[in-house]
């Protein structure tokens, strides 16, 4: 599938995963829009963006549904409606075991990794709907298919009910020609990192995936055509194979 043209809205897209899809969505002929929470990060992102067009942006916080309504109308009106919607955005905390965390960091986890990613999808079904297509991408971890005490309760909790939004909805929408996939990186060198109790060294973070890793995938998926669905896909470093 020709990907040029197409309208993608990247959440979580100042950095990280996020920016690495939407750069890959551009050099694609992609009209892309990034959504994050801190205006100042969103503009270095669309300016570190070499590509054919710009990389437009609009702070929103995923978490207030009222906001997510107003950027899906500014994308409506900027570029038109959206065809590929990939939620990237994600937080994890540093005291993530039952024995340390806050309840309310647990709460802010939810709302941001779960709470966020049903508001976007929620506000862009409708136009999907009616268009008769969309892919829709939900960045989720490894640690969303297995728990794992490094990645911690909150985030493994709130990867876990992702997924199972995810797989719900490509059984409900796949009538309507709208495809779901769910993407379980392994470990990948982004700022998350650094809430790690013991955030990782240069060295090893040169051993995980990188950005680009996970936005090749993406974009292969996103040029499949429409009779072909990728439900879920693993990506690990060599030192993280899942059982």
């Amino acid at each position: 599938m020709d990907l040029n043209g197409k309208v993608a809205l990247v959440t979580g897209g100042a950095g990280g995963i996020g920016l690495g899809i939407a750069k890959a969505f551009a050099a694609e002929g992609c009209r892309v829009a990034l959504a994050g929470t801190t205006e100042e990060n969103l503009i270095k992102a669309a300016e570190s963006a070499d590509t054919p067009s710009p990389l437009l942006w609009r702070t929103c916080d995923v978490t207030d549904r009222a906001q997510v309504g107003q950027l899906f109308e500014w994308l409506d009106g900027e570029l038109g409606p959206v065809d590929i919607l990939v939620n990237s955005a994600g937080v994890n905390i540093a005291n993530r075991m039952m024995a340390n965390i806050d309840p309310a960091e647990f709460d802010r986890v939810m709302d941001v990794n779960t709470t966020g990613t049903f508001n976007c999808i929620h506000a862009a079904l409708p136009g999907m709907r009616q268009k008769g297509s969309g892919l829709i991408v939900n960045i989720s971890s490894v640690a969303g298919k297995r728990a794992m005490l490094m990645a911690g309760l909150p985030y493994c909790v709130s990867k876990f009910a992702t997924s199972a939004l995810g797989t719900f909805l490509n059984q409900e929408e796949c009538a309507n020609g709208i495809r779901v996939t769910n993407i379980y990186p392994g470990e990948t060198n982004t700022p998350i990192l650094d809430k790690r109790p013991t955030p990782p060294p240069p060295e090893k973070r040169a051993k995980m995936l990188q950005p680009e890793d996970i936005a090749a995938c993406v974009v292969t998926i996103a040029r499949l055509p429409d009779r072909a669905v990728v439900p879920e896909l693993v990506i690990t470093p060599p030192h993280m194979m899942l059982d």
